[in-house]
């Protein structure tokens, strides 16, 4: 089961409290305070984890607390931390908190951590008031309760193709004509209910990840159909096709509601560059095929079919090629603008 919404609640672990302890040793005459101070409570982290394509194991269970700290002892002895909490999630998870919307981080690399709950500080025991005018101290510290917060996991998947398309577009028919996913096709609207991720292989040893996106119908940004239940997954792509079916009525128009929905979910979506793609061409005959359509904001376009293998090749290369730009456009913006230099010495 595909899940990409989820909201815990989160508590880090309390910290323990001091002590208040005297010692007696042979040799140090009145002894002296040995209370030693409170551990420190565990965090709650969340950790990205390559190996998870959704979030539904946090469907099944609401509550996740780290460990509490243990309290100090005699002898200075400072009690054991509680133990932390790692909770693996998948990459492209958004956190907010669920009560102020706040954006606490997002996890896109494997290995990211982001802590959502901190333990709470360790006490302090009497030991640690001693000085030299006040040197039988009884005071202590409790120890502190750890954070709580209710928090919204929300999973754009990352990918660097989206397929963006009305129900019965084609899109899962290409999707498992070039790659090993099996994404449900069938003949009737609305057949993909969920996201469906396929890596393509070329030559070279080249590939790329394609996610297929449940279709978009006329007011989906206002909740019709599938509504925005799935249009977050868009964000993170490389780049869009938009996929126009052959045997459609008017071409122009669905290409055009498609970009509408797109940016009235998200302006930003308008940064993301994009093809036309011309599918199911295999039901129209060669000398009926005038789809040159106005679409002056696309990168490129193509005409395919899925079930003759028409212009796969074209279209594949041509999304590699787009891909590798992009990626190299990231790469130039995370450089760093200020390169270490070596030390000159005349």
């Amino acid at each position: 089961m595909f899940i990409d919404f989820a909201r815990i609640r989160v508590k880090g672990g309390a910290g323990g409290a001091g002590a208040v302890a005297f010692r007696r040793e042979s040799g140090v005459p009145r002894g002296g305070p040995a209370g030693g101070n409170g551990g420190r409570g565990g965090d709650v982290t969340l950790v990205a984890d390559a190996q998870l394509t959704t979030l539904l194991d946090y469907s099944y269970r609401e509550n996740y607390a780290a460990g509490r700290a243990r309290h100090g002892e005699g002898s200075n002895k400072t009690g054991a931390d509680g133990d932390d909490l790692d909770l693996p999630v998948p990459l492209g998870t958004v956190v907010k908190d669920a009560e102020t919307g706040e954006r606490l981080g997002e996890l896109l690399k494997t290995g990211d951590r982001l802590v959502v709950a901190r333990g709470g500080r360790g006490g302090r025991g009497n030991a640690s008031y001693a000085t030299s005018t006040h040197q039988t101290p009884r005071e202590w510290q409790p120890g502190e309760w750890g954070e709580e917060r209710r928090i919204e996991l929300e999973l754009k998947l990352i990918a660097d193709v989206g397929l963006v398309g009305e129900p019965n577009a084609g899109k899962s028919t290409f999707l498992s004509a070039v790659s090993a996913a099996r994404p449900k096709v069938a003949d009737y609207p609305f057949t993909t209910l969920k996201p469906n991720l396929g890596v393509v292989g070329l030559s070279d040893g080249r590939s790329m990840v394609i996610a297929d996106i449940p279709g978009i119908i006329e007011g989906a940004a206002e909740g019709k159909g599938l509504g925005t239940q799935f249009l977050r997954h868009i964000e993170r792509t490389r780049t869009l096709a938009l996929m126009v079916p052959a045997d459609s009525e008017d071409p122009q128009a669905t290409y055009e509601l498609l970009r509408g929905e797109l940016l009235s979910h998200d302006a930003a979506l308008e940064q993301i560059p994009h093809c036309l793609v011309i599918t199911k061409a295999d039901l129209r005959p060669e000398d009926d095929r005038d789809w040159l359509l106005d679409a002056p904001e696309a990168w490129g376009s193509f005409v395919v079919s899925s079930v003759s293998g028409e212009g796969l090749g074209d279209f594949l290369q041509g999304l590699w090629a787009r891909v590798a730009e992009e990626k190299k456009l990231e790469e130039l913006d995370q450089a760093d603008p200020f390169p270490e230099m070596e030390e000159w010495r005349p």
